[in-house]
C-alpha cells in the first residue's frame, strides 16, 4: 500500500477527495502526512479530522532554502512516504526535493497543460484566463513534477467543455468535480505500478 504525503496551501478539497477514496478502499494507498506552508489552511484541519499527522512547514521557520529542504525531506523520510501529492501547494519545490523524489511527485492543474500554466497561473486566475482566451475546452491535468511550475510529463488529462455563458466561477466548479475524480484514479495507477516515465512521456501499462 502506497504511503502518501499531501502538500497543500488552501482548503484541501483534493486532499479530502483522496482521503475519501482511501477510506472507501478505492485506492491502495493511505495518506500518512499532510504538510502545509500555511498554518491556518483548511487542509491541516481536514487531516486532523481523519487522524492524519498535520505539519506546518514554512520557509520562514528556517534560515535558508537548504535548511527548509532538509526539514521537508526529513519529514517525508520519517513517514516513509512513497508518493508526494501536491494539491494546491503554492510553493515551487526545489531541485533538491525533486531529485530526491524524482518521478514520485504529482501535481494537479485546473487546465489542459501546457496551456494556462506557469508561475502566476493558479486558482481562479487559470479559469479567468481560459474564459478570456475564447478556448472551447479546459480541463484537468495530472503530471509528474519537475523543476518548473506546471511542467513535467503528463500522466492523465480530462476535458471540460467551456460553455459560451460560462463565468470563471462556473467553470471552476465543473473542473473541480473532475479533479476530485481523476487524482485518486492516477494515484491508483501508481499503486498498481503501472506508470512508467520515459523522458517527457508517461506510459500506462495494462493491469496484470
Amino acid at each position: 500500500m502506497l504511503r502518501l504525503a499531501v502538500l497543500a496551501s488552501g482548503g484541501g478539497s483534493n486532499l479530502q477527495a483522496i482521503i475519501d477514496a482511501t477510506e472507501r478502499g478505492e485506492i491502495d494507498a493511505r495518506v500518512v502526512l499532510v504538510i502545509s506552508n500555511n498554518s491556518d489552511c483548511g487542509a491541516l484541519a481536514r487531516a486532523g479530522k481523519h487522524g492524519i499527522e498535520a505539519l506546518h512547514l514554512s520557509g520562514r521557520q528556517f534560515p535558508g532554502q537548504a535548511e527548509f529542504d532538509a526539514g521537508l525531506l526529513e519529514a517525508l523520510a520519517e513517514h516513509e512516504v512513497d508518493l508526494v501529492i501536491l494539491a494546491g501547494y503554492m510553493k515551487l519545490l526545489s531541485p533538491t526535493v525533486v531529485k530526491a523524489y524524482r518521478n514520485r511527485i504529482l501535481n494537479i492543474h485546473p487546465a489542459l497543460l501546457p496551456c494556462f500554466g506557469g508561475r502566476e497561473m493558479y486558482g481562479m486566475r487559470v479559469h479567468q484566463a481560459v474564459i478570456e482566451s475564447g478556448a472551447k475546452f479546459s480541463g484537468v491535468t495530472v503530471h509528474v513534477v519537475d523543476e518548473k511550475y506546471d511542467h513535467g510529463p503528463i500522466v492523465a488529462q480530462r476535458v471540460v467543455p467551456v460553455h459560451q455563458d460560462d463565468t470563471a466561477e462556473n467553470l471552476a466548479q465543473r473542473v473541480l468535480i473532475q479533479e476530485h475524480k481523476i487524482y485518486p484514479q492516477v494515484i491508483q495507477l501508481f499503486a498498481e505500478n503501472r506508470v512508467r516515465v520515459e523522458g517527457n512521456h508517461v506510459r500506462i501499462h495494462s493491469a496484470g
